[in-house]
């Protein structure tokens, strides 16, 4: 009797279990609609990013789940995402030493539908075997972010800011009447994960792009650099630490806020970018960038920095019908009117015939330099070797210099640029 009741539980297992299954694949992949995974690297887009996905729910039935990854933490979640049994189906690859690592991970978008929606030819993105794994999806810029009417109150004009020079003048004098204005110069410049990329990735883009551009530009990450412009590098980092609302001692465990600073006019200089127009015009309307004055030779003719490290690619790894749900939302996102203006409105631009128009003043700054004829400054941090450890190198370094600003700390940093880049270059490149 007992082996009739076992039995039976077998063969109701058999029955019940595969309906079971069955039942959890179809809630997962919603009767084969598949399913959207983005793995976002844009922290600030994330709320924006949500309503997107919603509104696409809502008018497909697809499922799309957006995971932001915290700052300075991408590429390591990236790693654990795609060993799980559903991966992203849209991942970011920021720069060439991700697509060298992923590329082979990533579907050839060669004539797809989201490609063929692109207005330059600028954002591709092309493997060792000529293949289009990945396409910009935004357009940005950065520099120095100034509020004129703060300028204007310690009696300057911001059109008056041309080089280093005048930009010195302007901070200095700002920061010791401090007290009697009631802002000072900078915003804080922390080096937690929050905010040291503004210095150990953008800002240091200052010394890579002038050295790239002796060399006639740089194609491919260069084995070593030479550090030719590490005294400009620290012409601007001094001056903004040194000319803050908070003390450069201050600065290794982060805590403040740069973006309120700025917005609550506590402050008359914010070094950021693009993306932090939607927030700071509610605040500050006329806000303006300005280059990355430092002291270089015919800086005058400087632009802001421009270019991207957001780049679509979709995983050839998803399921068949994952990968096709991923190219419908993409496509729907640059070509819906309500979802295009959402999405231009937190990245600043998208590169696709029917998005909607960029509305942001910052980048139309940008343009306006280009067409005026000055120079624009790449984005060759692009290219740094093993990026999340060589920057890691370059915090070390320079938390020690702000609570010790001597020259053998100083020694120290531009060690942690120099030979940190040989260093991690050879890391990469032995693997």
């Amino acid at each position: 009797m007992k082996s009739k009741y076992i039995n039976i539980i077998k063969a109701m297992i058999i029955i019940i279990l595969p309906a079971l299954l069955l039942g959890a694949c179809a809630a997962y992949d919603d009767a084969g609609k598949g399913r959207v995974y983005w793995l976002n690297y844009k922290v600030e887009s994330d709320e924006t990013l949500q309503k997107v996905a919603d509104l696409y729910e809502q008018k497909t039935g697809v499922k799309v789940k957006i995971m932001t990854a915290a700052s300075g933490t991408y590429d390591k979640m990236l790693n654990s995402e795609m060993d799980k049994a559903h991966p992203p189906t849209i991942i970011v690859l920021k720069n060439r030493e991700n697509v060298d690592k992923w590329a082979d991970c990533c579907v050839d978008l060669t004539d797809s539908p989201i490609a063929r929606e692109l207005d330059s030819d600028s954002y591709n993105v092309f493997d060792k075997d000529k293949r289009l794994v990945a396409i910009g999806y935004c357009y940005e810029c950065f520099g120095i972010i100034a509020n004129p009417s703060l300028i204007e109150k310690a009696g300057y004009n911001v059109d008056e800011i041309k080089n280093f020079e005048s930009l010195k003048r302007v901070a200095e004098d700002i920061h010791e009447k401090s007290s009697e204005l009631g802002f000072d110069a900078f915003t804080s410049c922390d080096l937690d994960d929050s905010s040291a990329w503004r210095f150990t990735g953008h800002m240091a883009n200052l010394e890579y792009y002038y050295e790239a551009r002796d060399a006639g530009g740089w194609d491919e990450c260069p084995a070593s650099i030479k550090g030719t412009y590490m005294d400009n590098y620290k012409n601007l980092y001094d001056l903004c630490i040194n000319n803050s609302c908070v003390s450069p001692e201050s600065l290794a465990t982060g805590g403040h806020d740069a973006e309120n600073e700025f917005m609550s006019e506590k402050a008359a200089f914010y070094v950021n970018g693009s993306w932090e127009y939607e927030a700071l015009s509610k605040k500050v309307p006329d806000a303006v960038m300005l280059p990355y004055y430092c002291g270089v030779a015919g800086e005058e003719n400087a632009g802001l920095n421009c270019g991207t490290e957001n780049y679509w690619a979709v995983n050839s790894r998803a399921k068949e019908q994952d990968i096709k749900a991923t190219l419908d939302f993409m496509y729907w996102c640059v070509t819906d009117e309500t979802a295009s203006r959402m999405l231009v409105d937190t990245f600043g631009v998208m590169p696709y015939k029917m998005a909607a128009d960029s509305n942001n003043a910052f980048l139309s700054e940008a343009q306006d330099y280009a067409q005026d004829g000055c120079y624009v400054m790449d984005w060759d941090m692009s290219f740094q070797p093993n990026a999340e450890q060589y920057r890691a190198g370059l915090v070390s370094a320079l938390d020690m210099y702000n609570s010790d600003q001597s020259e053998e700390n100083w020694r120290n940093v531009c060690t942690a640029f120099v030979q940190g880049w040989e260093y991690n270059y050879r890391e990469v490149n032995a693997k």
